[in-house]
C-alpha cells in the first residue's frame, strides 16, 4: 500500500518475529530471524506471480474490449454518413418545394393585386356616383357608427376629386369636400368627447383616422386646450405647468403616432400663452415705479423659466431640445432683458447714493469736498518729503465715518445685482457686465465711503504739539482694514467666478490693485522713510505725552525739600504717561495687523524712549529724587513690555542702568559705569546723567568720576 518505505516495513517485520526485535539483547536470535525473513521473501514471491497472472488477464480482456469498441464506432461512423446523406436529398427537395410555393405565390399576387384594387376602384366610383347623383345611399355613410370607413372613403374621394377638372365636376367635387369636412368635424367632436370621457383607446382610434386629413392639426390643438382646462388653479403657474407636462408626457404616447411632436406644441403653447402672460403681469406692474422689485421679480421669474426648462429637458421634444427650450425662453424674456445691466447699474447708482446719504444724515453730517489729486500725485508729494495736503484741521468729535452696517448693505445689494447679472446676462456680455457692477462697489464704497473717512480722518488729525490730541485716526485705519477684508472677499467670491475667463479678468484685478495701493499709500507710507499717516499720528501721541509730562511733572518731584518724608513710590507725571501709553499700545494692535503692528509699534516705542530720556534730562536729582526717577523709569519698562519688541525693552533697561548713575555713591561710579549695560555707552551720555546729581560738583564726585 502506497506509502510505501521498505525500512520501515522490515524493521515491523523483524519485531514481529520471537527473537529479532531486541538488537544485540539475550532474546535476540538471528537464525530465527533469518528463517523469517526467507519464508517472508517467499511469500512475496508468490504473491507476485499471483499478481502478474492477474495483470495479464486484465490486459487481454482490455484489448478484446477495445477492439469490440472500435467495430461498434467504424459501425454508428457509416450510419452516420448514411444519415447525413439522406438529410442533403431531404433539404434539397425541401428548397425545390419552397421554390414552387414561393413562385406559386407571386402568381397568385400578380392576379390577386390587381383584382383587389379593380375591386377597391369599383367601390369608390359607386360611391363617387352617389356624390355624382346627388343622394348617399350607402350604410356607410348613414350609419354613424361606421364613420371610420366612411372617413377612409371620403378621403380616397377627396384625392381623386383633386384631379378633376373643375368645368364638368365642380358640383361633385363641392359635395365630396362639403362631406369630407362633415366627417371631419364629426371626426374631431368624436375625439374631443372621447377626451373628455377619458376614453384612450377611442382617442387613439380617432386620431389614427385624422391622422389623414387635414384637420389633424385642429384635433392637437383641441387635445392641448382641454388637457390645460383646470391646470392652471394655483398661485403657481410654473409648477402647476411642470405636473401638467408630466401627466401629458404618460398620455401623449398612447394616443398619437407623433407623441414627441404633440408635446413640443403643448409646452410651446404653455410659454407663449400662459408664462408670457404671467410674466409679462408681474414686470410691467413694477417696469418704471419701482426698480428694486422690478429686478427681483424679473431675477425670480427667470430663474424659475430655466428651472422648468430643466426639468422638461427630461422629456423627448425632438432632436435638439435644448434650442427648442432656449428659443421659448428667449422669445418671453427678450424685451426685458436687452436692457436689464442698464436697468440694474441705475438701481444700483440710486441705492447706494441713498445707503450712505442716510448713514450721513444720521451724523448729521455734511460731505465735503477733502483731498485733490490721484495716486501719483500723492506719491510725487511723499517722494518730495513735502506734507500732505491736509488743510485746516477738521473736527470730527471722534466719528470715524465708517459703519459696518453701511458696508453690509452695500456688499449685499452688490452680492445681489452679481447673482442677478450671472443669471441674465448674455454669456458674451456677462464679464463686461460684471466689470460695470463692479465698478459701481468701487466708486460708493472704496471711493465715497472709505476714502472720504481716511481723507476726512487725515484732515482731522491735529498737530502734534495739539494739547488735546483725539488719535482717533487709528480706529479708522482699524475699520477700513477690516472694511477692505470684505470688499476682498466679495471680489474673490462673487466676481472672480464671472471674468476668470475673460479678458476683463487683468482689467478687474488692475481697478483692485490700484484701490489697494492707493488706501496702503494714505494708511501706511513707510514708517521708517517719509514723513506718513502714521508718523502724523505718533507725533500727535509724543505731543500728548509731552503735555501731560509739562502739565503733571514738577521740579520738586525729584529734589523734595524733606529727604526723609517722600512717601510715594513713583510720580503722578509716571502714572498718567504710563496710562496714556497703555491705552495707545492696544488701540495700535487692534487698529492694524501682520507686520505693520510691529513697525508702527517698534517707532512708537523709540520715540517714547526719547521723549522719557529728554524729559529726565532737563531735571537735578538729590538721592531721594533719584530713588524717585529710578521708580519711574521702572514703570515706564514695564509699559514697554506691552510693546512686545525687544529694541524698545533693551533702550529702558539702558536707561534704567542709567538712572542708577543718580544714586550710587561716589566711591562705585567706575564700577557701575563699566558694568555690562553701560559699558558700551559714549562716556559723554555717562557723564551727562552724573552731570544731574545735586552733588556733581562736590570734589569726591568730581575726583571718581574724572
Amino acid at each position: 500500500q502506497e506509502p510505501f518505505v521498505a525500512d520501515e516495513y522490515i524493521e515491523r517485520l523483524a519485531w514481529r518475529t520471537p527473537g529479532g526485535g531486541s538488537r544485540g539483547g539475550e532474546a535476540f536470535d538471528p537464525k530465527r530471524l533469518l528463517e523469517e525473513f526467507v519464508n517472508h521473501i517467499q511469500e512475496l514471491q508468490v504473491m507476485d506471480e499471483r499478481i502478474q497472472r492477474k495483470v495479464e488477464k486484465l490486459e487481454q480482456q482490455c484489448q478484446k474490449e477495445a477492439k469490440e469498441f472500435a467495430k461498434k464506432v467504424q459501425e454508428l461512423q457509416k450510419s452516420n454518413q448514411v444519415a447525413f446523406q439522406h438529410f442533403q436529398e431531404l433539404d434539397e427537395h425541401i428548397s425545390y418545394v419552397a421554390t414552387k410555393v414561393c413562385h406559386l405565390g407571386d402568381q397568385l399576387e400578380g392576379v390577386n393585386t390587381p383584382r383587389q384594387r379593380a375591386v377597391e376602384a369599383q367601390k369608390l366610383m359607386k360611391y363617387f356616383n352617389e356624390f355624382l347623383d346627388g343622394e348617399l345611399k350607402s350604410d356607410v355613410f348613414t350609419n354613424s357608427e361606421k364613420i371610420k370607413e366612411a372617413a377612409d372613403i371620403i378621403q380616397k374621394l377627396h384625392l381623386i376629386a383633386q384631379e378633376l377638372p373643375f368645368d364638368r365636376f365642380s358640383e361633385v367635387k363641392s359635395k365630396i369636400a362639403s362631406k369630407y369636412h362633415d366627417l371631419e368635424c364629426q371626426l374631431i367632436q368624436e375625439f374631443t368627447s372621447a377626451q373628455r370621457r377619458g376614453e384612450i383607446s377611442r382617442m387613439r382610434e380617432v386620431a389614427a383616422v385624422l391622422l389623414h386629413f387635414k384637420g389633424y392639426s385642429h384635433c392637437v390643438d383641441v387635445y392641448i386646450k382641454q388637457c390645460q382646462e383646470g391646470a392652471f388653479l394655483r398661485n403657481d403657474v410654473f409648477e402647476d405647468a411642470a405636473i401638467l407636462c408630466q401627466r401629458v408626457n404618460k398620455q401623449v404616447g398612447e394616443i398619437f403616432s407623433n407623441p414627441e411632436t404633440v408635446l413640443a406644441k403643448l409646452i410651446q403653447n404653455i410659454f407663449e400663452v400662459k408664462l408670457q402672460s404671467y410674466v409679462k403681469d408681474q414686470l410691467e406692474e413694477h417696469r418704471k415705479s419701482d426698480a428694486e422689485q422690478y429686478l427681483k421679480n424679473l431675477y425670480d421669474l427667470y430663474t424659475r423659466t430655466t428651472n422648468l426648462s430643466s426639468k422638461l429637458m427630461e422629456f423627448n421634444l425632438g432632436t435638439d431640445k435644448q434650442t427648442f427650450l432656449s428659443k421659448l425662453i428667449k422669445a418671453i424674456f427678450i424685451s426685458y432683458l436687452e436692457n436689464y445691466i442698464e436697468v440694474e447699474i441705475g438701481y444700483l447708482k440710486s441705492r447706494s447714493a441713498m445707503i450712505l446719504q442716510r448713514y450721513y444724515d444720521s451724523k448729521n453730517h455734511q460731505k465735503r469736498s477733502i483731498g485733490t489729486g490721484g495716486i501719483q500725485d500723492l506719491k510725487e508729494r511723499l517722494r518730495q518729503r513735502t506734507n500732505l495736503p491736509l488743510g485746516p484741521s477738521i473736527d470730527t468729535h471722534g466719528e470715524t465715518f465708517l459703519s459696518q452696517e453701511v458696508v453690509v448693505n452695500l456688499l449685499q445689494e452688490t452680492k445681489q445685482a452679481f447673482e442677478r447679472c450671472h443669471r441674465l446676462s448674455d454669456p458674451s456680455d456677462l464679464p463686461k457686465n460684471a466689470f460695470r457692477i463692479f465698478s459701481m462697489l468701487v466708486e460708493f464704497l472704496c471711493t465715497e465711503h472709505i476714502d472720504y473717512a481716511l481723507e476726512t480722518g487725515l484732515a482731522g488729525i491735529p498737530s502734534s504739539d495739539s494739547k488735546n490730541a483725539n488719535l482717533y485716526f487709528l480706529d479708522v485705519v482699524h475699520q477700513a482694514n477690516t472694511i477692505f477684508h470684505l470688499f476682498d472677499k466679495q471680489f474673490n467670491d462673487h466676481l472672480m467666478p464671472l471674468i476668470s475667463s475673460s479678458p476683463k479678468l487683468s482689467e478687474c484685478l488692475q481697478k483692485k490693485k490700484d484701490i489697494i495701493e492707493q488706501m496702503e499709500v494714505k494708511l501706511d507710507m513707510g514708517i521708517d522713510r517719509q514723513v506718513d499717516i502714521q508718523t502724523l499720528t505718533l507725533n500727535c501721541m509724543i505731543g500728548q505725552m509731552k503735555h501731560i509730562l509739562a502739565a503733571e511733572q514738577k521740579k520738586t518731584d525729584f529734589k523734595p525739600e524733606d529727604e526723609n518724608n517722600v512717601l510715594i513710590q513713583y510720580t503722578n507725571a509716571c502714572v498718567k504717561v504710563c496710562g496714556y501709553v497703555r491705552k495707545q499700545v492696544e488701540k495700535i494692535r487692534n487698529s492694524m495687523d501682520g507686520k505693520n503692528v510691529d513697525t508702527v509699534l517698534m517707532e512708537f516705542g523709540v520715540r517714547f524712549h526719547r521723549l522719557i530720556y529728554e524729559h529726565l534730562q532737563q531735571y537735578s536729582y538729590s538721592c531721594m529724587g533719584g530713588m524717585l526717577a529710578i521708580c519711574d523709569v521702572a514703570e515706564y519698562r514695564k509699559c514697554a513690555k506691552d510693546f512686545k519688541i525687544a529694541l524698545v525693552l533693551q533702550l529702558f533697561d539702558t536707561l534704567h542702568a542709567l538712572c542708577n548713575l543718580l544714586v550710587v555713591a561716589p566711591d562705585n561710579l567706575k564700577q557701575v559705569c563699566s558694568g555690562e549695560q553701560l559699558a558700551n555707552l559714549d562716556k559723554n551720555i555717562l557723564h551727562s546723567f552724573v552731570q544731574l546729581r545735586v552733588d556733581y560738583r562736590s570734589a569726591r564726585l568730581t575726583r571718581h568720576f574724572s
